[in-house]
């Protein structure tokens, strides 16, 4: 499957939600997933952040997520995204849940997922046509801003129409570093 399917997959047993906290060059990041497919990644996976992301699947799911590293359920995501930060990967295959995000974001951000690649970026007006809301380009930022699955669903991609970076849920500075990594921006001298 790819990964922006519809994140339905074969059931893997164990809890609703597992997650971790996993170190990359930007930082750590909370990962979780359930059986349908990696439902979240968060960045600065701070305590302060972690508890936020904690109650919002706690809330959806309607049960504990618990914490397991070791989850077959993570191991994927876990893999394909050191190789994305080592430079030997270009797009995720990888199953992907939904849940956190609907109508109109979800539309977007399936758009993205599919029709922007490693290395590209797309203004947040040119997004919005594509999905058939020219006028959306606001939207769009919001959707942006709500992405529950960063750098997988690669929001860092879409920029402002004059060539500014425009917003970015993990920072600006992050956001510079993932498109520096995809080769759009320069590397920082620091």
């Amino acid at each position: 499957m790819n990964s922006y399917g519809t994140g339905e997959g074969p059931a893997v047993r164990g809890p609703v939600v597992a997650w971790a906290v996993v170190d990359s060059v930007i930082g750590p990041l909370m990962l979780a997933a359930t059986a349908t497919g990696l439902v979240s990644v968060s960045f600065h996976a701070r305590p302060a952040v972690r508890d936020t992301v904690l109650d919002r699947l706690r809330t959806r799911f309607g049960t504990e997520p618990v914490e397991a590293p070791g989850s077959p359920r993570l191991a994927e995501p876990v893999r394909q995204l050191a190789a994305y930060f080592a430079g030997g990967r270009h797009a995720f295959d990888l199953a992907l849940d939904w849940s956190l995000t609907g109508g109109f974001p979800r539309e977007v951000l399936r758009e993205l997922a599919r029709g922007v690649p490693y290395g590209t970026v797309v203004g947040y007006g040119e997004l919005a046509a594509r999905v058939g809301r020219p006028e959306g380009a606001q939207a769009v930022g919001a959707a942006m801003g709500a992405n529950p699955l960063p750098v997988v669903v690669p929001c860092h991609r879409v920029v402002e129409s004059d060539g500014g970076l425009g917003g970015f849920g993990g920072g600006l500075e992050t956001k510079r570093q993932l498109l520096a990594l995809e080769g759009v921006l320069p590397q920082p001298l620091f």
